[in-house]
């Protein structure tokens, strides 16, 4: 089993900063892939970004491109989400989520684990 635990959601104005931490225990999970989604209220649940725990390539939604970062934390076993230039389309809840399925790695259909979840509002 794998438990991923998301913090660092908050309230910030648009044009600001905040990094989000995914930290997870558990299973080895060398293999696994690791991603972020987020999804407003009324909404489905969207790609945000995504890397391989191994450290490979990372992948992100064209509308965070350039804005967002994803990385991993060994020390602290975390992955992170650093984003900037926010702007309020970004509010949403952001869900941390792991799988060993590599076949579509923007579909939440292929994830098998998941964080509860950690709120970003952003105003304008």
């Amino acid at each position: 089993q794998v438990r991923l635990v998301e913090s660092g959601g908050g309230l910030v104005q648009a044009g600001g900063s905040l990094r989000l931490s995914c930290a997870i225990s558990g299973r080895t999970i060398s293999t696994y892939l690791m991603g972020w989604f987020r999804q407003a209220p009324g909404k489905e649940r969207e790609f945000v970004a995504a890397i391989t725990w191994s450290g490979g390539t990372p992948y992100y939604a064209d509308s965070v491109k350039g804005r967002f970062t994803i990385s991993r934390n060994n020390a602290k076993n975390t992955i992170d989400l650093q984003m900037s230039s926010l702007k309020p389309e970004d509010t949403a809840a952001y869900y941390c989520a792991a799988t060993n399925d590599l076949s579509d790695v923007r579909s939440p259909n292929v994830y098998r684990y998941w964080g509860q979840g950690t709120q970003v509002t952003v105003s304008s």
